[in-house]
């Protein structure tokens, strides 16, 4: 089950580079406090876009965990970057709502600004430390419970770095969702 349209949004789950998602509006970036390039999807999202990015960050940082803030997408094929800060896994309680507010808080940021769809990547389970399954649960937990407040937002996916978290996500995706009717 490659995706799901629920309540008028598909929700995909693919592998791939986050950095690469030319059809998406934005792409989520999984940053630190100070929005800067790191390793995992921050560098890879800030090498892609160039240092434009990190310039126009600057002043939107810090942020703390849960929070997220937009930018534009510089030299990436989007019109934007959705940044959000995650819980380190077993520092910052209570994991599961700053987890939460993460995926509520870019969504919101999708809404305000219009978007129609947005890319997503396992928020918090590289260094962060977040255990894929419970991330994954807690991702698409709250996007389902987020998806009657959206009204520009119609297409979510998720890019999966490999083939073992992409079938994670499916399978949470299924569990969660439901049976398709």
């Amino acid at each position: 089950m490659p995706q799901r349209t629920i309540r008028g949004v598909t929700i995909e789950c693919v592998q791939g580079d986050i950095a690469n998602q030319a059809d998406m509006d934005a792409v989520i970036n999984a940053a630190n406090a100070r929005l800067v390039i790191g390793g995992g999807v921050a560098g890879a999202i800030h090498r892609a876009a160039g240092p434009g990015l990190e310039a126009e960050c600057r002043p939107l940082a810090p942020i703390r965990p849960g929070e997220a803030v937009i930018t534009g997408a510089h030299n990436l094929p989007n019109r934007h970057v959705i940044h959000c800060l995650g819980p380190v896994y077993g520092v910052d309680e209570p994991a599961d709502e700053l987890l939460s507010s993460c995926y509520r808080n870019a969504l919101r940021l999708a809404e305000e600004n219009r978007l129609r769809s947005v890319a997503f990547p396992a928020i918090s389970t590289g260094v962060f430390g977040y255990p894929a399954e419970p991330a994954a649960r807690v991702a698409f937990r709250t996007i389902l419970d987020s998806l009657e407040n959206l009204s520009s937002v119609t297409h979510i996916r998720f890019v999966l770095f490999n083939d073992a978290d992409r079938k994670l996500h499916d399978r949470m995706l299924q569990e969660l969702a439901g049976p398709e009717s």
